[in-house]
């Protein structure tokens, strides 16, 4: 390690001896970047990781300097993959910067997947607020390219991270509009019913019973098949537990269905603040009489 480490420092080393006497005429300002690649890759194969994310951020000011945007990006998203194993933050503002060098040369698609990269970055940093926004600007670059199933996927992204927030009617306009564009494909038609799964999870959380049941109405219009799927059972079976009250059959239809399907934690902890919007609902109906 520590041999990669010096040999890291020696390159690094010469692209900056490179640099302090290069002209427009000549060749060393070629040399000087090759040389600070090879001092990162070095300082990668010791594990460096900030000496090499340092070397990078150089790298990529010079790509600047030169008016080689292109380059700068991805020198940037170098810098990004070696930030992320010791700091999350500046990993995140490598990448921001990427994405912009990205827009810039019109390379959307690429900027499409930075910024969803970054929507998983500061998801799993907890930061949702910051996680949805990238995660808008994903899915909005992807529309622009006409990449459908990326668009969708984070789409789908955001309206978990809203009903996260407890933004449910965004979340439910997001997963339904999801939906209703997987109609239109004959290859994702499939998925639709567990779109409008996920948009009836997040009515139940509104806890609005008159909204739930023209939610069910409104899903039949965008999957005609909907109202035959165990999904659409699920929905109906927990409507009908709120509409009357009955926690335990609101717990006996999810692990009915759970049985078969297993549910993810997003839907799970979704489902579990509904009950616990409906116990709460029962006991001051209690304390009433």
């Amino acid at each position: 390690m520590e041999d990669y480490a010096a040999k890291g420092d020696e390159f690094e080393k010469k692209a900056e001896k490179k640099l302090a006497g290069w002209n427009l005429f000549g060749s060393k300002q070629d040399d000087a970047a090759d040389l600070y690649d090879k001092a990162a890759n070095q300082f990668k194969l010791a594990k460096r990781w900030e000496k090499a994310a340092a070397v990078y951020i150089k790298l990529a000011k010079w790509h600047l300097k030169m008016e080689s945007k292109s380059d700068a990006a991805r020198t940037y998203v170098e810098a990004a993959n070696c930030y992320k194993k010791y700091s999350i933050q500046d990993a995140g503002q490598a990448l921001s910067q990427a994405v912009s060098l990205f827009l810039e040369q019109g390379s959307l698609n690429m900027a499409a997947r930075y910024c969803k990269e970054l929507g998983e970055i500061y998801e799993q940093e907890q930061d949702l607020e910051k996680a949805m926004d990238f995660f808008e600007r994903a899915a909005d670059l992807y529309i622009s390219e006409e990449v459908s199933s990326s668009a969708n996927h984070c789409k789908q992204r955001v309206a978990q991270i809203a009903a996260q927030l407890e933004q449910y009617p965004k979340a439910t306009e997001i997963f339904e509009s999801v939906a209703s564009q997987s109609m239109k494909n004959n290859l994702l038609k499939y998925g639709a019913k567990g779109f409008l799964l996920d948009a009836g999870i997040c009515q139940l959380c509104r806890g609005d019973v008159v909204a739930i049941h023209n939610a069910l109405e409104r899903f039949q219009d965008i999957d005609p098949t909907f109202s035959g799927t165990r999904e659409y059972r699920l929905l109906s079976d927990l409507a009908a537990a709120v509409d009357e009250g009955d926690i335990t059959k609101f717990t006996d239809a999810i692990r009915e269905f759970d049985s078969m399907t297993r549910l993810d934690p997003w839907k799970t902890t979704l489902l579990l603040r509904a009950k616990n919007t409906l116990k709460e609902k029962e006991e001051d109906e209690d304390d009433l009489t």
